[in-house]
């Protein structure tokens, strides 16, 4: 492992470190991964200097959708210590809200918030099958993913609802324009979770982002092809 690049990856809502595996397997000697769980405890903020705190001094951080939101604020919060970022299906901006469409319908949020508190599990079981919807491989995907998140349990109802509170009240496109780190962007041309126009949004309000549209790949690109995913990480962290 000398000389491996040490890599952050954050899970996103509703899952933990290990949906990473396939992804962290594949990257293999190249890196040095850590996949911590979020546990959904005090503040948004909180958990982004509890996560900065436990990394390395130097890193690079990927995210998966909340977990994108929890890496964009960590460069910008800590930006001596993050050298790049990685995000998977991410945006600034998880609730549709004042200029900003390309979010959840504020009544879908409720209603899905409201079948968290009423039954965590079944919410869970509904939001996989919604992060695979519209994926080309939609079955096979489904399938890796609930064997990569069936290996220890998702966190108690309570933090899965504080989480949410988080999604529905963080806006980062105010400190966009301050993450001058290197960003790539790695989004499924079929997410109906958060649409491609996020990443398009965030493109444009990052000094220095490019985007990797993944044909037929809904939320989970790097479960839908974890290969490709493996190797533009791998480009891009190579890069003078």
């Amino acid at each position: 492992m000398n000389g491996a690049i040490p890599l952050v990856l954050l899970h996103g809502w509703g899952a933990h470190g290990g949906v990473w595996a396939e992804l962290s397997a594949l990257l293999g000697e190249r890196f040095a991964v850590q996949a911590p769980d979020i546990d959904g405890g005090g503040s948004f903020d909180e958990a982004v200097d509890r996560l900065a705190a436990a990394a390395p001094a130097r890193c690079v951080v990927g995210g998966w959708s909340l977990g994108g939101q929890l890496a964009l604020s960590w460069a910008w919060r800590h930006p001596a210590q993050v050298g790049r970022l990685a995000l998977f299906a991410t945006t600034p901006k998880f609730v549709a809200g004042d200029g900003w469409p390309q979010g959840m319908a504020q009544t879908e949020f409720e209603s899905f918030t409201a079948a968290v508190e009423s039954d965590a599990a079944a919410a869970l079981r509904r939001f996989r099958l919604l992060q695979t919807r519209g994926d080309a491989q939609a079955r096979t995907v489904a399938r890796q993913l609930e064997r990569l998140l069936e290996t220890r349990s998702i966190a108690a109802a309570g933090r899965l609802l504080r989480m949410l509170g988080w999604l529905r009240d963080v806006d980062l496109r105010a400190q966009l324009p301050d993450i001058r780190q290197p960003v790539l962007l790695i989004h499924g041309d079929c997410d109906s979770l958060i649409p491609p126009a996020a990443a398009g949004a965030l493109v444009a309000a990052l000094p220095d982002a490019r985007a990797a549209r993944f044909v037929g790949a809904a939320h989970v690109p790097f479960v839908s092809d974890a290969v490709q995913a493996c190797a533009l990480i791998t480009e891009f962290c190579n890069e003078s």
